[in-house]
């Protein structure tokens, strides 16, 4: 079964027959090691340490469709490598750029993601609200700002109220967690531990988002609520809004409750707070088995993983775009 790999140390990644050959950079005093991962084994590779590849490493990754996704010292994603993209089509890229340009529909997607993801943020607050740790105040305002998206008649105007929404909703883990405090959205750099690890699992969400839009005739760069941009795939930024509080920020609540990762795994660096190694590895592989976990599916009545629910938001709106459907409706937890 195919997964990802993570790449922490400096090495050398190259091919060797059908299986990719790492060998990380000697340690003072020690040997290099040499890890050897087989190719049908490998769904993506991201690479947090400095890795050298040759162009050939790369065309064997592009003929086997393995995307390698890259981070710079500071933990910021930086850009990916994608194989040649094989089911992009171009009537649907033509429906996506007729659709942005339609300023009835794109609002109209706009307001559908934006409504679930503040669901599944009041979803989240609700759920700790019932157990103890009482936000009416904040509930309410929540459910005011959220009855205004139907009232907006342009984007900029729409993600004006979801910046107030999100101002508001990040005051709800001052509560929410019990030995940190958020203090309010800091980021370039965080300013505090809750901030670099919503930073960082922001990160790998877009990223397990835009591993989703590869495999479907979606084109990434192509969005709705978020204008596109010359440097990243903004389609995933929409997608990332409404599955960022189903895996992310309930992570965050987890693992620092439950001091998975506690103060000490975080450093202070340029005025700012970065995850340490050890950080870094529990939370990714507590995100790969949240990613993992399934459910059982209202429509589809089989249990589906939280990975396989992004592909299916994809051909949700992709059938909406393409008018095999009339209506697109995100995701909306109601576990």
């Amino acid at each position: 079964m195919k997964r990802n790999y993570y790449l922490f140390n400096p090495g050398r990644m190259s091919r060797k027959d059908n299986t990719l050959k790492f060998v990380s950079e000697a340690k003072e005093g020690e040997l290099p090691s040499t890890r050897r991962i087989p190719v049908e084994a490998v769904k993506s590779l991201y690479m947090f340490g400095a890795v050298d590849a040759n162009s050939a490493t790369y065309n064997f990754l592009g003929r086997q469709k393995i995307p390698v996704h890259f981070f710079d010292y500071y933990e910021h994603y930086t850009g990916s490598f994608h194989p040649k993209e094989y089911l992009l089509a171009g009537k649907m890229q033509l429906e996506q750029s007729k659709t942005h340009a339609s300023k009835k529909r794109r609002q109209y997607i706009a307001k559908a993601i934006l409504d679930a993801a503040m669901h599944n943020m009041l979803k989240n607050i609700r759920y700790y609200h019932n157990r103890g740790k009482k936000m009416p105040k904040i509930i309410e305002q929540l459910e005011k700002y959220k009855e205004q998206i139907q009232q907006t008649t342009s984007i900029p105007e729409l993600m004006g109220i979801e910046g107030n929404f999100r101002q508001v909703y990040y005051t709800s883990f001052d509560t929410i967690l019990d030995h940190f405090e958020m203090n309010g959205r800091s980021k370039q750099p965080p300013k505090n531990e809750v901030n670099a690890l919503m930073s960082f699992g922001n990160m790998m969400c877009y990223t397990l988002c835009l591993d989703q839009v590869y495999h479907t005739q979606l084109n990434p760069t192509i969005s709705y609520l978020h204008e596109p941009g010359t440097r990243r795939y903004s389609l995933c930024l929409d997608l990332a809004e409404i599955f960022k509080p189903l895996i992310v920020d309930r992570l965050i609540f987890r693992t620092l409750n439950r001091k998975e990762i506690k103060a000490v795994h975080f450093d202070e660096r340029m005025n700012g707070i970065t995850l340490k190694d050890k950080a870094r590895k529990t939370f990714i592989q507590l995100f790969e088995d949240r990613s993992k976990e399934t459910i059982k599916h209202r429509t589809l009545h089989k249990k589906v993983s939280y990975r396989h629910l992004i592909k299916l938001e994809c051909y949700k709106l992709s059938k909406y775009i393409l008018g095999i459907e009339k209506e697109y409706k995100p995701l909306k937890m109601w576990w």
